[in-house]
């Protein structure tokens, strides 16, 4: 809560359950997050997306403490974050949270390499370690032979590039992601989608990725969390999103995006009722987790419907009417 009655506002919230407008009507204060609970796994890459003003970026915030919660509780690694002293919040994000904002702010009178081992420096690593630690981080992030080259030398995606080497330095478990790469070019932008995802995979970081993009949070996102007016409106897997949305919100967020590398065949199959299959030994097979393109490229090849299998099992069809509904989604 952003205001001087911050603690009466919060009390409303709770006894009256005030809305975001008549918090500020009351009291002047400005609701930024409400009651927004949710829990991350490890190596899990937690999208939340919203439109701007919806509290995304108030929310991921919270985690290292940039801004101070008003009430509630933060957990970090098993630690109450909310509970910590000075100190051992400064170790908290120094050894186990990397951040990565849209503008990098990289330091324009240090190297490439100075950029990514300054965390390193403040923490008292010794030089040579710090370079072979620079070293083999920008290694990752596709950099090796920028080591020297001045951030103005760099391109924008490059520059990203930086800050994400820079965030992993330190070896951190957590990577907070706000917009990262929302200023950069579409066809970049889809390149470093892909990489940070690959290398997320490969290091298992436990990451918050904040975006307004939607087809980005389906891409990159494990799971993903919509936001409006400080709340959560819905948290589900991506096809969960798409295929079964909360409320009209999440509908109109939805209703552009493409189902065919969503949502799978275990979505959409009906069950056997006593079709006998052997009547059509030659019927495409597919497992419950192949998505609707791969199902439509077998669908085309054969008169009969797809046999869904789970473990070799029969377990459902997939005519191609209920292949178009699939396709077609919401009716």
């Amino acid at each position: 809560m952003f205001g001087d009655n911050a603690k009466q506002t919060v009390d409303a919230a709770i006894s009256r359950g005030i809305s975001k407008a008549e918090a500020l009507d009351e009291y002047g204060t400005v609701i930024g997050v409400r009651d927004a609970s949710f829990t991350v796994s490890r190596g899990e890459i937690f999208c939340i997306m919203g439109l701007s003003g919806s509290g995304k970026s108030t929310l991921v915030r919270h985690v290292n403490r940039l801004i101070e919660p008003t009430a509630g509780t933060i957990k970090v690694l098993g630690e109450d974050v909310s509970a910590m002293g000075k100190k051992q919040l400064r170790d908290m994000r120094a050894r186990h949270i990397g951040m990565v904002f849209q503008h990098m702010a990289l330091m324009p009178h240090r190297s490439v390499k100075d950029n990514v081992a300054y965390p390193l420096e403040i923490r008292g690593v010794p030089k040579s370690k710090r370079w072979a630690i620079s070293d083999h981080t920008l290694g990752l992030v596709n950099l090796t032979g920028y080591e020297d080259r001045l951030p103005r030398e760099l391109s924008g995606g490059m520059q990203q590039r930086v800050g994400i080497a820079r965030a992993l330095a330190s070896d951190p478990e957590i990577l907070l992601m706000d917009e990262p790469f929302s200023a950069l070019d579409p066809l970049i932008r889809l390149q470093l989608q892909d990489q940070f995802s690959g290398l997320v995979s490969e290091l298992q970081k436990t990451t918050l990725f904040i975006t307004h993009d939607l087809d980005e949070a389906i891409r990159i996102g494990h799971r993903i969390a919509i936001m409006k007016d400080g709340v959560i409106v819905q948290i589900g897997t991506p096809e969960q999103i798409v295929t079964e949305p909360a409320d009209d919100y999440v509908r109109e967020f939805v209703q552009g995006i493409s189902r065919l590398k969503l949502v799978k065949a275990h979505t959409i199959m009906q069950p056997i009722n006593g079709l006998d299959l052997s009547t059509m030994p030659d019927a495409p097979r597919a497992d419950g987790e192949t998505d609707l393109d791969a199902l439509i490229d077998l669908s085309v090849g054969s008169d009969h419907p797809v046999i869904v299998t789970d473990g070799g099992e029969p377990v459902g069809t997939i005519s191609k009417a209920t292949l178009l509904r699939g396709i077609q989604g919401g009716k």
